[in-house]
């Protein structure tokens, strides 16, 4: 466990002694690092007469940063976010510890984060060049199929003014002449918007955008595995602690042999215990933010 080591002043103030200088760990005690709970571990279940009687160092390490990524998924607040203005290229890398995206919005004049929606019915392919006959081209010296960088549907999707999924005004005379009443019937939701698409290519791991979004200020809310920083800097919420500890203890013994059954099955039981509780810790509920959002129910929801 991490105890409180630092003055009021120290902590305030930082290092430096400057009041927002950003040198300051503000919540860090919230938080205890892998290699205190690697410690307290080796410490509270490894020994003479312990549930572990001997285990190297880097073991007990594999299994707690192995218990970081899959609690990340699960129970820990894993969400980070990254803010990038779009340049001619329509795209922009995905971070390197991204796992899967949360949304993506656009930031407007007014600070307000606008949704910009997948669109599903895309991809860039890999494109192969032909000669004029339609046949493959073959690199002389490997002998292999020759390629392009960008294929033609990414160059269509990126280059395109008018979207499929642009919602326009039914009141426009020009529109309703042109589609004729009841043409709309049955819209999906996701499609009427006009915040701009995007679409991820899981092969280069680069993200593609609309020429709508040209300039714009997005911001990507995604996944992480918790895993992206230095192994002294890796931490794990206090609430989630005992959990880490289940389950190092029931990683080890399940991949011991000679392990009583019975003794991995409880530690399997205990972790499920902790990792339930830790849930709840985290979930960070409020029965009065619960409340306000009740008095709603009473609301008529029109169809």
């Amino acid at each position: 466990m991490s105890l409180i080591t630092q003055t009021d002043e120290q902590y305030y103030l930082g290092p430096d002694g400057v009041w927002n200088s950003w040198d300051e760990n503000y919540g860090s005690y919230q938080f205890v690092t892998i290699k205190d709970v690697i410690n307290n571990f080796i410490i509270s279940y490894v020994g003479e007469d312990k549930i572990i009687s001997k285990i190297k160092r880097t073991d007990v390490a594999f299994h707690a940063q192995r218990g970081i990524q899959e609690f990340s998924f699960d129970i820990l607040p894993s969400m980070l976010s990254q803010e990038i203005e779009i340049g001619p290229s329509l795209s922009f890398v995905l971070p390197k510890d991204y796992v899967n995206y949360v949304k993506l919005t656009w930031v407007d004049s007014s600070g307000i984060e606008r949704i910009i929606y997948p669109a599903i019915k895309t991809s860039n392919p890999l494109p192969i060049l032909q000669d004029s006959n339609y046949e493959y081209l073959f690199d002389e010296q490997n002998e292999e199929i020759i390629t392009a960088q960008d294929s033609e549907t990414k160059t269509r999707f990126q280059s395109s003014t008018t979207q499929g999924n642009r919602a326009t005004n039914i009141n426009n005379g020009d529109i309703i002449e042109e589609n004729h009443f009841g043409r709309r019937y049955g819209l999906t939701p996701s499609h009427a918007q006009a915040n701009g698409v995007f679409y991820i290519d899981p092969i280069q791991n680069v993200i593609y955008f609309d020429s709508s979004m040209a300039n714009r200020i997005v911001t990507l809310k995604y996944i992480s595995d918790g895993l992206s920083v230095k192994d002294e800097d890796m931490t794990i919420h206090k609430f989630a602690e005992e959990a880490l500890y289940k389950y190092i203890a029931h990683a080890i013994l399940s991949t011991r042999a000679n392990t009583p059954e019975y003794l991995v099955m409880r530690f399997k039981k205990e972790l499920s215990a902790a990792k339930r509780n830790s849930k709840l810790r985290l979930s960070n509920i409020k029965i009065e933010e619960i409340t306000q959002i009740m008095r709603n129910k009473s609301k008529q929801i029109k169809h």
